[in-house]
């Protein structure tokens, strides 16, 4: 699977239900990494971070073929990771992703702000 594809289908599965704070984090440039990128975004409900999941999950199936290896926190939606091998996606309800502050975390890391059509 291309990165840079699943990459774009899955920016698209995020505004295809209006996501926001779309951040994409490479990091490559860190050693020892868990993956090549995270993409960070939030939902304004947990009703949107549940349909941030499922589009993303569509629109890679129908695009790529591809499934997420391992998905968490659906049963809650404030935070849902889905895990692709080499991008990590980290849906967020807006709280939550102020309270873990993640790409603090990650500050070596190269980051690209997304900007939305909406």
């Amino acid at each position: 699977m291309n990165t840079d594809n699943l990459i774009t289908c899955i920016i698209e599965g995020i505004e295809n239900v209006k996501g926001i704070n779309i951040n994409i984090l490479d990091l490559r440039v860190i050693e020892n990494a868990i993956c090549k990128y995270f993409i960070i975004c939030s939902g304004s409900s947990r009703t949107q971070v549940n349909a941030i999941t499922g589009s993303i999950k569509k629109c890679v199936s129908k695009d790529l073929g591809e499934k997420p290896w391992h998905v968490e926190g659906l049963e809650n939606c404030k935070w849902v990771l889905m895990d692709y091998f080499d991008v990590v996606v980290h849906v967020f309800d807006e709280e939550t992703r102020d309270y873990y502050k993640i790409e603090e975390f990650w500050g070596e890391s190269n980051s690209t702000l997304i900007e939305t059509k909406y």
